[in-house]
């Protein structure tokens, strides 16, 4: 795996009462052409209609994004796509779109950036803004009453940048309220800074997440708007080891120990008899933590030296079902499901070791079939991190 990570993630509140948002952010990664696609598009107004059309121009974008179309020449191709409001005069949705290019060694990350319509994206060096040119190309379409700009820029991004895409919702909230202007541009800009000063390492999914709570409480805790942020990270990854099931032979026991030691990361043990070859191994106590538990999912354990001892097939059959659904983590219940996840999610490469030793338990017709074969959870689980969540996973048998 490499030294470099690309770390993307959003985080979302809906406007007040709504149960459905008009802000749609779509991620995506082809890793033949090494190429990761993030597009957050914004509907005019709110709920089901503005789904709908910030739905049809992020797909547009997404889907044009991964052709051999230059972005210039797509955009231009949403812009006469897109209809315009008759009473308004204004673009039915507003987008954004990082076109994010990189070789295999992860060197020379390339960015094309196209914006319309929504607040202008942000850069930082760690805490320091990045200020850089951007091209406007002026169209003028049927029926909309002025020419409308389009901006494009490309720049190339290195350890410790971020690019912070977000939707109106952000810039606006406190309107009329705690700020008569609203937060603006400049207010984002000073308190992205702040966050990064106080946690230099803070990742995509706490700083967009930090970013929008912050909207929200501008909005006194009922938002106006959809309010959408992104976060694009450049950094050296984080690294979690999963191992579960037993090894296929005895011997091969000191060698998943040996793995263990030598991993320079977080550490998760799936399984109960899995966790007591650990125990043994590393001469360490397994004590049961009631901290956190549900009727849905065994309690956890607690292992010197481990990060997370959880049981095995049930734990991660929900863990899958987590991610393959794209729940929300902070409603998740408070059991080991969760802290599953939420380590997974604070990862960047996740390395799997699979024991290939039969437990015949998993073999009984009783237990519900979506429990699996280990093999085919684990192969779940991998599909769901790299598609859902453009995670790097690798996998290896013992």
């Amino acid at each position: 795996m490499n030294n470099v990570f690309i770390d993307v993630d959003y985080a979302q509140i809906y406007k007040h009462g709504q149960k459905i948002g008009g802000d749609v952010f779509l991620l995506s990664r082809n890793p033949d052409n090494n190429q990761i696609v993030a597009t957050l598009s914004d509907g005019l107004g709110s709920g089901v209609k503005a789904n709908v059309l910030a739905s049809l121009t992020a797909h547009m974008a997404h889907k044009l994004s991964f052709s051999p179309i230059a972005l210039k020449h797509s955009a231009q191709i949403i812009m006469d796509t897109l209809p315009v409001c008759k009473e308004r005069k204004i673009s039915y949705s507003t987008f954004t779109i990082a076109d994010i290019r990189y070789k295999e060694d992860m060197e020379n990350i390339n960015i094309n950036l196209v914006e319309y319509d929504n607040p202008q994206s942000l850069r930082f060096s760690g805490s320091e803004e990045i200020k850089w040119e951007r091209s406007v190309n002026q169209l003028q379409r049927a029926n909309a009453f002025k020419k409308e700009n389009v901006m494009y820029s490309s720049f190339e991004m290195n350890i410790g940048e971020r690019l912070i895409m977000f939707s109106d919702g952000v810039t606006q909230s406190g309107l009329g309220k705690s700020l008569p202007l609203g937060w603006r541009l400049d207010g984002v800009r000073k308190f992205v800074s702040e966050e990064i000063k106080a946690n230099p390492d803070i990742s995509s999914r706490e700083l967009s997440r930090a970013i929008v709570q912050k909207a929200n409480f501008l909005d006194g805790m009922s938002s106006k708007d959809d309010i959408t942020c992104v976060v694009v990270y450049i950094r050296r990854p984080r690294r979690t080891l999963i191992v579960t099931g037993p090894p296929f032979t005895k011997e091969a026991d000191e060698i998943l120990g040996q793995k263990i030691r030598d991993f320079d990361g977080k550490k998760i043990v799936s399984g109960g008899t899995t966790a007591q070859i650990v125990s043994r191994l590393f001469n360490k106590k397994i004590t049961v933590d009631l901290s956190c538990w549900s009727q849905d999912v065994p309690p956890a354990s607690k292992m010197e030296g481990i990060d997370l001892v959880t049981e095995g097939m049930l734990t991660l059959s929900k863990v899958v079902s987590i991610l393959e659904k794209k729940e929300n983590v902070s409603e998740l219940p408070n059991n080991p499901a969760k802290k599953f996840v939420e380590i997974l999610l604070d990862s960047d490469q996740i390395h799997i070791i699979v024991g290939t030793k039969i437990n015949e338990a998993h073999q009984d017709p009783n237990i519900p079939v979506e429990i699996g074969i280990r093999r085919t959870i684990v192969a779940r689980l991998r599909k769901a991190l790299e598609e859902n969540y453009i995670k790097e996973t690798s996998l290896e048998y013992l």
